[in-house]
């Protein structure tokens, strides 16, 4: 399937990403912003956790009836998701697939070439799924860039699966 994504390999569990839906997940950053900005190296999970909390605050003081300065972030937020550059850590799917004790080694597999990274590296790597509000069509799904922006003019593209060794 076209835009579809497998981990598979020396995993506990073989896994399928699926970069159509990432655009409602709350774990994705703006590209066009993240290589500009020091992001604050904190824990994913920490991260998440830290806006269910505060929605669910808001929530319970609030009520169900949204104040319009709700509204009119959800506008923005809608405008941002229509226009913006996002993109996903991949490590948190790594770890769902709970890679084996004698895994060692991460392998992007493109259309032409096979990309090697240490499995350590993979808290390094981050997932571009769209590019101006449109996902990657043309040569995506995704693409692969460093978190510290060294390929950021050359990411690497055309990924077809992802291998754990």
């Amino acid at each position: 399937m076209k835009g579809i994504i497998p981990i598979i390999g020396n995993v506990k569990f073989s896994i399928t990403l699926d970069p159509g839906v990432w655009i409602f997940d709350d774990r994705k950053i703006d590209l066009d912003t993240y290589f500009e900005t020091e992001e604050a190296q904190m824990d994913l999970m920490e991260e998440y956790i830290e806006k269910t909390a505060k929605h669910w605050e808001r929530e319970i003081r609030e009520g169900a009836v949204y104040p319009p300065t709700l509204k009119t972030e959800r506008k923005y937020e809608k405008e941002k998701v229509l226009n913006g550059t996002f993109g996903i850590h991949l490590e948190p799917f790594i770890q769902n697939a709970q890679p084996l004790d004698r895994a060692n080694k991460i392998k992007f597999h493109t259309l032409d070439d096979t990309i090697e990274l240490s499995l350590e590296d993979v808290s390094n790597v981050v997932l571009a799924f769209s590019k101006k509000g449109r996902p990657l069509v043309d040569d995506g799904p995704v693409h692969l860039y460093f978190a510290d922006g060294s390929n950021r003019q050359n990411p690497v593209k055309n990924i077809q699966k992802i291998e754990i060794s």
